[in-house]
């Protein structure tokens, strides 16, 4: 079995090929199996001694790779969104938010002191210096895992105003980096929809000003946004009215006693919950324009917060979808904490402009493939089979460290420089004993 997944995994490679020059395609190779192989902190040198390359071939090529190298992260990203799709079943569902990278280095391109989101709290801010990532991940189900999972494909590196002003560069911010992710998805995508969910920094104008009527934004809103109804039909001569009568503010819509409250069952966050709400159409026309919304606003059961408002720029959705397309965004959240904890996507030493914007985001296109590869290829088979947990007996389902040990397991025996030569030996080889190992790994009932 050690062989066919070797084999699987070294096919699923070959989608990069049409992107890279041959001895690009040959580098990655070899980068890609050190880097899943290395444990602990993730560099290029860790990368190839754990692929048992010093001594055979010189470091610095491998480092050309991302400094001097001529690829492009976008053209690696669309090859793995169209696998992804095949995963999704052809619904493009996207997920879209930030993250930080701590780092420090007076000589490391686009540094910069950011908010520590997870460190921070409603009394206190805390800055952190790094890269902060804009980062649009591909949302699909896979059949070891009852939750979605978020697959990134295009990033984006945000620098601060004192950072670009000091190299003489222009400032662009988040939203900015953002839309331009989301323009090139959506070509992409072609005619097909595309659903995007998105916390509240990323609900404004410069996300939805001339976006395509192809993509839905799901997200939050401020309890205090000003609210209009649709224009009514104007019959007279002159300028075409853009917005209708101004609405009650979504905290005053909650707190109105003329319209009640409604009660739904939605799974969010992986269980079935019923949610009291009320929901109307409107326009928000500061940051989604005359497009009409369909306004969510949830009682908060527990909490400091007493109400919070979602919305949906298709207004024929129900309260329910709006909830759980909204709330599938928070598997961005679980990979951004896969990639930190266990890919390294922060370790990285690279000082260098061109090496800096390529060497994170390979590291996030090293997370989507094992995903699809193990969602495609591996998993119920022998190889993906869990380590014996007796303490553990109620775990169903996969993990990305359960991905990424079956990966280790597939390449361990792998010479990257001769794959050819090895996958023969290892065909040839005896079969290893029987481990003892835990149940297979498969998706919850």
């Amino acid at each position: 079995m050690a062989y066919e997944a070797l084999a699987t995994l070294l096919a699923f490679l070959e989608v990069f090929r049409p992107a890279l020059s041959q001895p690009s395609f040959g580098r990655m190779r070899v980068v890609f199996s050190g880097w899943v192989l290395t444990s602990g902190v993730h560099a290029v040198t860790s990368a190839l001694v754990a692929a048992a390359i010093p001594g055979r071939k010189h470091h610095e090529a491998f480092h050309r790779f991302f400094s001097r190298g001529t690829w492009d992260p976008d053209r690696l990203g669309w090859f793995l969104f169209e696998c992804a799709l095949k995963l999704a079943g052809g619904r493009i569902q996207v997920a879209l938010d930030d993250t930080l990278a701590p780092k420090k280095g007076p000589h490391v391109f686009g540094i910069g002191s950011h908010l520590d989101a997870v460190r921070s709290t409603r009394r206190f801010r805390v800055f952190c210096f790094g890269h902060c990532w804009v980062v649009l991940a591909v949302l699909v189900p896979v059949p070891f895992a009852r939750r979605m999972w978020a697959l990134p494909v295009l990033f984006r590196l945000y620098r601060t105003v004192k950072e670009c002003e000091t190299k003489g560069h222009v400032h662009r911010k988040k939203t900015e980096l953002a839309r331009e992710m989301l323009d090139v998805l959506v070509g992409w995508a072609g005619e097909r929809e595309v659903e995007v969910s998105a916390d509240s920094a990323y609900c404004n104008d410069t996300i939805t000003r001339g976006l395509s009527p192809r993509v839905v934004l799901f997200g939050a809103m401020r309890p205090d946004a000003v609210l209009t109804a649709a224009p009514a039909v104007q019959p007279r001569r002159g300028r075409r009215r853009k917005r209708g009568r101004v609405l009650a503010k979504p905290e005053a819509r909650a707190c109105d006693g003329r319209y009640g409250w409604q009660i739904c069952e939605a799974v969010l966050y992986g269980r079935k919950t019923k949610v009291r709400y009320k929901t109307y159409c409107a326009q928000w026309y500061r940051a989604c324009g005359e497009r009409l919304l369909r306004i969510v606003v949830v009682r908060m059961a527990t909490g400091a917060v007493r109400h919070r408002v979602f919305f949906s720029t298709d207004p024929s959705l129900s309260a329910p979808q709006v909830l759980e397309t909204y709330a599938g965004r928070w598997a961005i959240e679980v990979c951004f904490r896969d990639l930190k904890q266990t890919m390294g996507f922060a370790d990285s030493t690279a000082r260098k402009q061109a090496a800096v914007e390529r060497t994170a985001p390979f590291v996030g296109f090293i997370y989507t493939t094992l995903v699809l590869w193990f969602a495609q290829c591996v998993h119920g088979t022998s190889i993906a089979v869990g380590p014996l947990r007796p303490w553990y007996r109620h775990k169903r389902g996969a993990s990305f460290a359960d991905i990424l040990r079956t990966a280790q397991r597939a390449l361990s025996p792998l010479d990257v420089l001769d794959p050819r030569r090895s996958l023969d030996d290892l065909r040839k080889s005896p079969p290893a004993p029987p481990l003892r190992l835990g149940r297979p790994l498969k998706r919850a009932a």
